[in-house]
């Protein structure tokens, strides 16, 4: 069933539109329904969570009679900027995911986010999905701020994500919508992953099973589901940041999600004008490559790559032992 979330009127007659698709058991849910929200399109440069929402509502109705909860599926929280392949909302140039939690007597945006978590809230788990942007491929990870972790990370553990990354809560900004959800006590995963304006299937299809398995775990989905794998659990210390030192063209040598070792190239940034190389990247460590850039041009200061730390803690297995059963 589709819902219409929250609106706004617009010029010349239009009015922008917050939908989201309602999923029920056969029969209808009961009062005491447990709900699971699936959220994306926050920005709208994001696209991986496009495929997950469609793979999702198709499962559900090719198998309704498993499901026992609601699944409320939100495809496009800023429609106008999917539709514009506009990162934030293109009326007003925001960052949708810096208003949280909004106000119902606040400008346009601020009125839109707060009737968001009003629908939202209540929700047994809420999956805030997110992809990189055009400049970094990123490894699907769930990304959880510390204040919060210990009661989420029994559902991300369900989730099939290979790398649950556990912020410390001064990197956490305190007006996205994972962080506002949570405040309230709507448990929320944000998951990261691919990369902007792209869609990387194989990325959806397991998230789409991470999904199904929390599901499972919380009782909703009856049906039998995939087996999944431990996540590499890390913290910020473990993970080593490597950026440019000079301005050209990054030239990768490395393979993304592979284990590189402490000292190996992972690429050489280029002068176009002058030909000369004016920087070997060697990794400072050895690790999982779970972050890379993937557009050549950069910067001095530019992120070229994240490395998380050969044993960083897990499920019982390690980042070679993770790689090794995915690949």
């Amino acid at each position: 069933m589709i819902k219409k979330v929250a609106s706004a009127e617009l010029a010349v007659g239009e009015a922008l539109v917050i939908k989201k698709n309602r999923i029920e058991p056969l029969g209808g849910a009961g009062e005491n329904a447990k709900r699971v929200c699936v959220v994306t399109g926050t920005h709208g440069d994001e696209l991986e969570g496009q495929y997950v929402a469609w793979r999702l509502a198709d499962a559900l109705h090719k198998n309704i009679q498993d499901l026992h909860g609601i699944v409320d599926i939100y495809p496009a929280l800023n429609p106008l900027g999917i539709n514009s392949i506009f990162r934030g909302m293109p009326l007003s140039d925001l960052d949708l995911n810096r208003i949280f939690p909004g106000s119902e007597n606040g400008p346009m945006a601020e009125y839109l986010a707060s009737e968001m978590i009003k629908d939202m809230s209540g929700a047994a788990a809420c999956v805030d999905i997110h992809a990189s942007n055009i400049f970094l491929r990123e490894l699907p990870q769930i990304r959880i701020n510390e204040t919060v972790a210990q009661g989420l990370m029994p559902l991300a553990r369900r989730m099939n994500m290979p790398l649950v990354w556990i912020h410390a809560s001064a990197t956490v900004l305190e007006s996205t919508l994972a962080h506002a959800l949570n405040s309230i006590g709507t448990p929320t995963l944000v998951v990261e992953m691919g990369v902007g304006m792209r869609i990387t299937k194989e990325y959806g299809e397991q998230l789409v099973e991470g999904l199904f398995s929390l599901m499972s775990y919380l009782g909703i989905w009856s049906r039998k589901i995939a087996p999944t794998i431990p996540p590499i659990v890390s913290s910020d210390w473990q993970v080593a940041f490597i950026n440019a030192d000079h301005s050209g063209i990054f030239i990768c040598e490395a393979q993304h999600m592979s284990t590189v070792q402490e000292g190996q190239r992972l690429g050489f940034i280029a002068d176009p004008l002058s030909g000369r190389v004016m920087e070997k990247i060697n990794s400072p460590v050895t690790g999982l490559l779970f972050t890379l850039r993937e557009y050549p041009v950069v910067y001095e200061g530019s992120l070229l790559a994240r490395i998380l730390h050969s044993g960083s803690s897990g499920g019982g297995d390690g980042t070679e032992n993770w790689m090794e059963a995915c690949l």
